[in-house]
């Protein structure tokens, strides 16, 4: 067996975690651009992404890699690759509390 036929056609997502309230899922919001069919101009479309993260490690604001996989529940079709930055400066959480 090649190396070409082990490697999976899984896709991988950027995108910016929204929320973590819940056990071991995270929000996540993804940007594409997509160009308008009739005029040519291209806008940005937004989508909102269930993933697994199994060690409860994002934060709100940090951008994340997330890879296709089986279904793991209903709506959580991936899980987190990687953290690519973590999120700077004080939280939403910090800022509620201080007002």
């Amino acid at each position: 067996m090649t190396l070409a036929a082990k490697t999976t056609r899984r896709r991988t997502i950027e995108g910016v975690v929204l929320s973590n309230k819940m056990q071991k899922t995270i929000v996540i919001e993804t940007a594409s651009l997509v160009k308008h069919p009739k005029y040519g101009k291209y806008f940005k479309k937004y989508k909102k992404l269930k993933a697994h993260d199994e060690k409860s490690e994002c934060q709100v604001g940090d951008r994340v890699e997330v890879i296709e996989t089986a279904p793991i529940s209903k709506e959580k079709k991936f899980r987190v690759r990687q953290i690519l930055e973590k999120a700077k400066g004080v939280g939403i959480e910090a800022i509620e509390v201080q007002v």
